[in-house]
């Protein structure tokens, strides 16, 4: 049972209501208020508009989400009704806006909508790849096989995924204790030796660097407030812009092509791409239809772009395998694999294996990226701090010196 918020009118005297009603979904809430003798003007449910806000930061984790896969996979594979297993896996299900999504599809299914159709209401939630997969598994009388495969599919994706953040951890670390260093050396350190010399001639005879950093080091703490007022409206500014088209082309190309991290990405895609792709013929999706799943599960507009123009000419009548050749967006493995599954009439299987290929040069990758990005790190922290070193020894240094002419 759901709880439903209501607003409904009141016949005999015109006023309004507000209350709340216990249904399995809206229309059996709203022949619930008609019986109370009102008519119902708004229903939403588990307190309307007051939890939209939150229920943007409540997300369902993915592994939740292949709990549930391979949950409702074993039920049914052992014979018990689809709605009873829904009913059992939302018992279980410790999430609560999981467990209240899981309650609306009962509710629909029980009303009689298909199992895709009920969760193509909660995109949020079950992405296209997921809906195209069961309601495949609903026409072949294979729900349970689809159910397994998705979960499997969903692993493979999060530890893809979890890999590539787990190499750009160490970096981001070192560079944010990096600034935080710098930040406390300028605002800090540096005015200090600016007041040492005072009276010695003038912040003219400082050194060009330090004179730089004790610039950088009045703005921060004298003007910080328009920093922070710049920085907040910059990031505000690329936030939005990254939302664009033009914005997700120029990031999603600076992932492809800067190094190292672009060979990296460049391999994650190609994996996600055959990794899709397997689950999606495996389970009997039409071609054309796998190629537009694909496009939008690879989350790259220049690789979706490939795959769309080579949807459009598989549907001219070529091979998808000579439609992605010489693609400057695909690696030049896939569309042989892909050519040899053509040709021997096992596509899936040489999908898996391009997937399978992708996700271990992606382990190397990261490995090779590890190695080499700590030197790097080691170099760059060397030459911020000979020049915040350098800049506060250098006029320490001139001061010895025109003391020692004193003398």
């Amino acid at each position: 049972m759901l709880t439903f918020n209501y607003v409904a009118r009141d016949p005999a005297t015109g006023q309004k209501v507000r209350a709340e009603v216990q249904a399995d979904n809206e229309q059996s809430a709203a022949k619930l208020i008609h019986k109370e003798g009102l008519v119902p003007i708004e229903i939403t449910l588990g307190g309307g508009g007051s939890n939209k806000l939150l229920e943007r930061f409540d997300r369902v984790p993915s592994k939740d989400k292949v709990l549930f896969s391979r949950q409702l996979s074993t039920l049914i594979n052992a014979g018990l009704p689809l709605v009873q297993s829904l009913r059992n896996v939302a018992d279980q299900t410790t999430n609560k806006k999981f467990k209240l999504v899981i309650n609306q599809i009962i509710a629909d299914v029980e009303g009689g909508t298909t199992l895709s159709a009920a969760m193509a209401k909660h995109r949020d939630i079950f992405n296209q790849v997921y809906i195209s997969l069961i309601a495949a598994g609903e026409a072949s009388g294979t729900l349970d096989k689809a159910l397994e495969r998705l979960a499997i599919q969903q692993e493979k994706d999060a530890d893809l995924v979890s890999k590539v953040r787990g190499a750009m951890i160490y970096p981001i670390i070192v560079l944010v204790v990096m600034f935080a260093v710098v930040g406390f050396m300028i605002v800090k350190v540096l005015p200090q030796v600016q007041v040492l010399y005072q009276g010695l001639g003038g912040a003219a005879s400082l050194p060009l660097i330090t004179r730089i950093l004790l610039d950088i080091s009045h703005v921060v703490i004298h003007d910080w407030w328009i920093v922070l007022i710049v920085l907040v409206l910059l990031a505000i500014f690329s936030s939005r812009w990254a939302r664009t088209v033009g914005g997700k082309a120029f990031f999603d190309t600076v992932k492809m092509r800067t190094p190292p991290f672009g060979p990296l990405y460049m391999k994650m895609y190609m994996a996600r791409f055959a990794r899709t792709g397997t689950t999606l013929v495996a389970s009997g999706v039409p071609l054309l239809q796998v190629l537009q799943i694909t496009s939008d599960a690879v989350n790259n507009v220049h690789i979706q772009a490939s795959i769309r123009r080579a949807a459009e000419k598989v549907k001219g009548g070529k091979a998808l395998s000579e439609s992605l050749q010489n693609d400057p967006n695909f690696l030049p493995l896939v569309p042989n694999m892909i050519h040899i599954g053509e040709e021997s009439g096992s596509l899936e299987k040489m999908l898996a294996k391009t997937a399978d290929y992708y996700e271990r040069e992606v382990d190397d990758q990261i490995k090779a990226i590890s190695t080499i990005i700590e030197p790097v790190l080691m170099v760059i922290l060397g030459i911020v701090a000979f020049t915040i070193v350098a800049a506060v020894l250098l006029p320490i240094y001139g001061l010895a010196g025109k003391s020692f002419v004193q003398v």
